[in-house]
C-alpha cells in the first residue's frame, strides 16, 4: 500500500460495502476536503465504539464516528471509527445504503480532521459539509439532517440516533446526563471529535 493511501480495517462486515471503492473514496474525500495526507479507518462495532467514547470522550455510549487527529505527521492526518451498527440503522432510518452511511460519517470525520468543530464553529462545518457532500455525491449529511425539524425520519441530535441504535441492541444501558460533547484529553493525549 501507498503512504497515500489510507489503511481501511473492517472489524465488523458491513454487506455492500466495497472495500476497493471506499479506500478511492477516503482518498478524494481527504484531497477535496484539503488534507495534506488520508486518515486511516476502522469500522467496528457498538461495543468496541462504546469502548472508544468511553475512553477518549468520558461518554459511557456508542456514537456513530469519532476521528482522532495524528500526533504525528507521516502522510497519515489522523484515525476515523465507524460503528457499523449505527451506519446501518442511520441507513435504514434515511432509506439510503449503508454504504452511502459510511460515506458521509467518513466524509464528518475528515472534516474534524481538517479542523472544523460543529459544536463550537458558527455553521462553518454544516456549509462545508453540505458542499463536499454535494460534490461527492452523497445524500444529507449529518449536520443537515440533524438541524431539519423534529418531524424528519432522523432525531434531532446525533446522540439521540446513537442512543436508539444502542437502546435496540444489547448492549442498552441509560446514558450518561451531563453529556457536553466537549473532546476528553487522555494520559496519551489523543482527542477525538464526533
Amino acid at each position: 500500500m501507498k503512504d497515500d493511501e489510507p489503511s481501511i480495517i473492517f472489524n465488523s462486515q458491513v454487506p455492500g460495502l466495497n472495500p476497493r471503492l471506499l479506500n478511492s473514496f477516503v482518498t478524494k474525500a481527504a484531497k477535496t476536503a484539503g488534507l495534506r495526507g488520508v486518515p486511516d479507518i476502522l469500522i467496528t462495532n457498538n461495543r468496541m465504539m462504546r469502548r472508544l467514547n468511553s475512553r477518549f470522550r468520558g461518554k459511557n455510549s456508542t456514537t456513530d464516528v469519532l476521528s482522532f487527529p495524528a500526533l504525528a505527521v507521516d502522510g497519515c492526518v489522523g484515525d476515523i471509527v465507524i460503528s457499523a451498527d449505527v451506519a446501518a440503522y442511520n441507513s435504514r432510518a434515511m432509506r439510503h445504503s449503508v454504504s452511502d452511511e459510511v460515506q458521509i460519517l467518513i466524509l464528518h470525520g475528515i472534516l474534524h480532521l481538517a479542523g472544523y468543530d460543529h459544536e463550537n464553529d458558527q455553521g462553518e462545518m454544516a456549509e462545508r459539509e453540505m458542499a463536499l457532500r454535494k460534490k461527492l455525491g452523497l445524500p444529507s449529511g449529518l449536520i443537515e439532517r440533524n438541524s431539519k425539524p423534529k418531524t424528519s425520519l432522523a432525531p434531532s441530535t446525533r446522540y439521540a440516533r446513537s442512543e436508539r441504535a444502542v437502546r435496540r441492541s444489547s448492549l442498552a444501558k441509560p446514558p450518561r446526563s451531563g453529556s457536553s460533547g466537549q473532546r476528553t484529553r487522555v494520559s496519551d493525549q489523543r482527542h477525538s471529535r464526533t
